[in-house]
């Protein structure tokens, strides 16, 4: 009825209804299911052999021994170290046979924790599988019970490459995901948990379970752990800069554009080809060249100092230096890191303004004018709220992608700010690193993975809890009847 709406399915309610239909479905194939539906849970392909789905149960057999295999083989006795991470130590020990001193044979902590963690997810999914496959012996039951057609094995292959392409289209980006971004999650967030630094680096030693001893590490600060500080004061400025970098190029983009469209403007072309130009030279090289330019020595040093502004700004008390230091003090680095981020996303944002500015309604701008607006009400009343309708998703993606936005700070700043706060260094963290970039140091230079571990969690929680509230709020209401 149109009076009604149609309230919206809550999403984590109807995933837990469809996991008690799953397993509901297969208590009722255990229970009404024939002797072959039974015995699929020993042999997978019990249920098809009865039915005369010969390549079909074959198939499934064949994959039911390879998990077997692999589980007894491999599996099993990396998930039984899973509790200890392994208890015999590299050493060299003297073989009496060959009078040598030879390599024992030790346990690799790295490899049990990652072995372990891929059999055991395999076995819950194998599992999983397993249940799935009584399910469809006991339907291909019913269907040959009520005299229904039972598809052959080519039939079933044909509805792949048909009716349910889409399936095996997308078999292969799933997998995809799950073999190297949610298994490699599952690992790091269980290094979390564990005291795997230089000190106990695998396979030359053993690391341990810690429980949450990283996590009150990170919370917490003392004379000896200062981790906590420098996450408060990495954190703040992370979240400050991911706000600043965004909403710059964001208005600063959608200013461009609206300058280069306006009608006052001439060669409208050339002023779009210097900034689409400007996108071409790749990033890397951008910021390496502007390190050098902003450097103590640089040409914007020396420029200022021929125009007196260092001078000025001596006088003044603002710098206790004979130059400016845009990238060796805390402050200055933070405001030159901005705005040089302003000149390398803005003619991104330009580019997206302008193909959202040329589809605004005519129509909605002649109806503001004869209704006595002004240029800045249009922009303000009409522009904008249609700019934030189309672009949401991308501000959102954009601020996610600034908490993580690596090059930026770490090209321009690496050899080259040095902190003078000795509680941060204690940490190996710097005043302008955001959480990403610590996150680097503390494991390509100090091999500090259990602390890198609890800050990638961190970040993961900031973004996720961000994202979830951005999107929600973007797509609450009717927004899409104010511009039609």
């Amino acid at each position: 009825m149109s009076g009604k709406v149609k309230s919206k399915e809550n999403p984590i309610a109807g995933f837990f209804a469809g996991i008690g239909a799953f397993f509901k479905e297969f208590g009722t194939a255990l229970a009404n299911g024939d002797t072959a539906v039974k015995a699929s849970l020993l042999v997978a392909g019990a249920g098809y052999f009865k039915r005369k789905q010969i390549v079909k149960g074959i198939l499934v057999t064949l994959f039911e021994v390879a998990v077997i295999l692999y589980m007894v083989l491999i599996g099993f006795p990396y998930i039984a170290q899973l509790g200890s991470l392994g208890t015999v130590q590299r050493q060299m020990v003297y073989n009496p046979a060959t009078m040598k001193n030879e390599v024992n044979d030790y346990d690799n902590s790295l490899l049990i924790l990652l072995f372990g963690i891929i059999s055991l997810c395999g076995l819950i999914v194998s599992l999983l599988l397993l249940i799935g496959n009584v399910r469809n012996a006991y339907r291909i039951q019913r269907l040959a019970e009520t005299g229904k057609h039972v598809n052959t094995f080519k039939e079933d292959c044909n509805a792949m490459l048909n009716d349910k392409f889409h399936f095996t289209l997308l078999a292969l980006p799933v997998l995809g995901v799950i073999v190297f971004n949610i298994m490699p999650l599952i690992v790091m967030i269980c290094i979390a948990f564990t005291n795997y630094d230089s000190n106990h680096m695998p396979p030359a030693t053993l690391f341990t379970w810690t429980g949450i001893a990283n996590f009150k590490s990170l919370f917490e600060t003392s004379i000896t752990a200062t981790f906590g500080y420098t996450f408060r004061k990495i954190l703040v400025w992370t979240l400050i800069w991911a706000f600043l970098a965004t909403a710059t190029t964001y208005f600063g983009g959608i200013i461009l554009a609206l300058l280069i469209n306006s009608k006052l403007t001439k060669m409208k072309k050339l002023w779009r080809t210097l900034f689409v130009a400007a996108i071409s030279v790749p990033q890397f090289v951008t910021l390496l060249l502007l390190r050098n330019f902003f450097a103590n020595t640089g040409i914007a040093n020396t420029f200022c100092t021929s125009i007196g502004l260092t001078g000025f700004l001596q006088d003044a008390g603002l710098i206790s230096t004979n130059y400016i230091p845009f990238l060796t003090d805390p402050t200055w680095a933070k405001i030159t890191i901005i705005v040089i981020n302003i000149w390398v996303g803005v003619p991104y944002l330009m580019l997206i303004a302008t193909g959202v500015l040329m589809n605004i309604p005519e129509e909605l701008k002649e109806s503001a004018k004869i209704d006595g607006a002004n240029p800045f009400q249009i922009f303000r009343k009409i522009t904008m709220p249609y700019m934030f309708f189309i672009t949401g998703p991308y501000l959102v993606t954009q601020f996610t992608a600034n908490i993580n936005n690596f090059n930026v700070i770490y090209l321009l700043t690496q050899d080259v700010y040095t902190t003078t706060n000795q509680k941060m260094s204690a940490s190996f963290g710097k005043e302008i690193d955001l959480l990403v970039t610590w996150l680097y140091r503390l494991t390509s230079e100090q091999y500090n993975y259990k602390m890198a571990s609890v800050i990638g969690i961190c970040v993961f929680v900031v973004c996720a809890v961000f994202t979830l509230l951005a999107f929600n709020f973007l797509i609450k209401g009717d927004k899409e009847e104010t511009f039609r």
